[in-house]
């Protein structure tokens, strides 16, 4: 190695470190606001982490029961088919034994309903809405030219609702063949030369 270059080695270390040591505070504020800068982004990533826990906590106190709720509702429906079974001429010339049978079914019914509500679990029947998909589940249309297109005429199975979320669709019929919810007949002019 000659004289010169081991010269120019030695010196550009030398440069560098008189650089830093000429602006030192030039580089101690570059290294605060770096630090500064990592911090704030460490705080924002915690508070997006607490906040995003806080809501998967009460996610799964609302919604965690939803898998248990659907097994229920399938009780529910049992319950609901057997009162619907005894129809109200039977109910009539029933004994007295099996009237107070179907009332024990229908109040059993009623508990397990109220039971459900109180966990945020709510029955809807959505008789004269207009058909929705997000909430009903079509299962066949009805000719009908009395009522709109597209409005529930039949419930076949009542929906449920857990919080905001549909736990289970209602099943419906919907009319078909009615004019458009909504449509306006146009104003005819009886004074039109034809």
């Amino acid at each position: 190695m000659t004289d010169s270059t081991a010269r120019a080695t030695e010196n550009a270390p030398a440069e560098g470190a008189s650089e830093a040591a000429a602006d030192p505070v030039a580089a101690l504020t570059k290294e605060v606001a770096e630090l500064k800068d990592k911090h704030l982004r460490a705080l924002a990533e915690m508070e997006n982490l607490r906040r995003r826990t806080e809501r998967e906590i009460i996610d799964g106190r609302l919604y965690g029961i939803a898998g248990f709720a659907r097994d229920v509702l399938g009780i529910a429906d049992n319950m609901r088919r057997a009162l619907e079974a005894v129809g109200p001429d039977l109910r009539e010339k029933a004994e007295a034994g099996v009237k107070a049978l179907v009332e024990g079914v229908e109040l059993t019914e009623r508990e397990l309903l109220k039971m459900l509500e109180k966990h945020g679990i709510k029955k809807f029947e959505p008789m004269g809405e207009k058909f929705d998909p997000n909430l009903h589940q079509a299962m066949y249309e009805v000719p009908d030219t009395g009522v709109p297109s597209g409005i529930v005429v039949q419930v076949i199975q009542p929906g449920f609702k857990i919080g905001e979320r549909v736990l289970r669709p209602a099943m419906v019929a919907v009319s078909k063949g009615g004019p458009k919810p909504g449509a306006v007949d146009a104003p005819t002019n009886d004074n039109q030369a034809t």
